[in-house]
């Protein structure tokens, strides 16, 4: 399945069913961590602070561009404070488009794959290396 760049921007607020804007504006200087490198032929995104509509635009730079080069990408989650709905949509893109392995989520993270289901679609394991091996 292609990477689609519109399913991101097109998100809909659970109120009224309108477009939500691709980007909030609230703090625009904020960004959260975002570091990459390869590691055994895979590339690895490791991933921190929080990740919601206003944020997620780095983490998903580094996704989309990850799963268009690398057969297997690593997402190290243990650094993760806060995630939402838009988070989750963004792995489930990523993992259609590519070989996603979710590496320790953090408990909050964990929790949100966990009663949302995602835990049975994503391949999530403890450390790195594993990720990279399986």
């Amino acid at each position: 399945m292609p990477w689609n760049e519109a399913a991101l921007s097109t998100c809909t607020s659970s109120f009224s069913g309108t477009p939500a804007p691709a980007q909030t504006t609230a703090d625009a200087s904020y960004a959260p961590e975002v570091r990459q490198y390869e590691y055994r032929g895979t590339w690895v995104i490791v991933a921190a602070d929080e990740y919601d509509l206003g944020s997620i635009t780095p983490l998903r730079q580094a996704l989309h561009t990850a799963v268009r080069q690398y057969p297997k990408v690593v997402l190290d989650a243990s650094a993760i404070t806060f995630a939402d709905s838009t988070f989750l949509n963004l792995l489930i893109l990523a993992h259609r488009t590519g070989k996603l392995r979710l590496v320790a989520p953090s408990p909050q993270v964990r929790r949100l794959c966990e009663i949302t289901g995602v835990d049975s679609v994503l391949e999530i394991r403890r450390t790195i290396e594993e990720a990279a091996a399986s």
